[in-house]
């Protein structure tokens, strides 16, 4: 399973096109994955590249969850699945993000390109350099939220889960 983890600058050309980083890309050619899937956050203002195995793993869980008989859910589901949209890197390493991409999150020219688990974000530089939670309040909220009795974590070989005790 691929894991992404780092906090990358790039600039898209005059075409749209970012270079993937490097070791984005050796991480992936080492799992086999050659194509990606490209939708805008469902919260944020960034858009979110998931390796195809990845891609195909959270629309099945999220089909899992949704019933093709409840016209709701169903609007949901294909919400999710048409903001979608496949890329092949170039020979070069690079991907073209739409103009709807783009403008949906806010991107200019100028790009981060941040590793989280298992897909890599892209957010408007400026809003990539911000942080994601006040610094202040992000120790207290990450002790409440791991601290509670009976919640799992997962350690470092993301294969077994633990309880918080042990």
């Amino acid at each position: 399973m691929v894991r992404f983890l780092g906090n990358i600058e790039a600039k898209t050309d005059a075409k749209g096109r970012i270079f993937l980083p490097a070791v984005f890309r050796k991480q992936l050619q080492a799992a086999g994955e050659e194509r990606l899937v490209l939708r805008k956050d469902v919260f944020q203002d960034c858009l979110v590249l998931y390796p195809e195995s990845v891609w195909f793993a959270t629309q099945a869980s999220l089909r899992g969850r949704l019933s093709k008989w409840n016209r709701q859910q169903q609007a949901l589901f294909r919400q999710f699945v048409s903001d979608a949209e496949v890329m092949v890197p170039d020979a070069n390493g690079r991907i073209l993000l739409s103009r709807r991409h783009l403008q949906a999150a806010g991107i200019g020219s100028e790009v981060r390109l941040i590793g989280v688990d298992d897909v890599i974000e892209i957010w408007a530089k400026e809003r990539g350099e911000q942080p994601f939670y006040d610094p202040s309040a992000f120790g207290d909220a990450l002790q409440e939220a791991l601290a509670e009795g009976g919640q799992q974590q997962t350690d470092n070989d993301y294969g077994r889960s633990k309880t918080m005790d042990e």
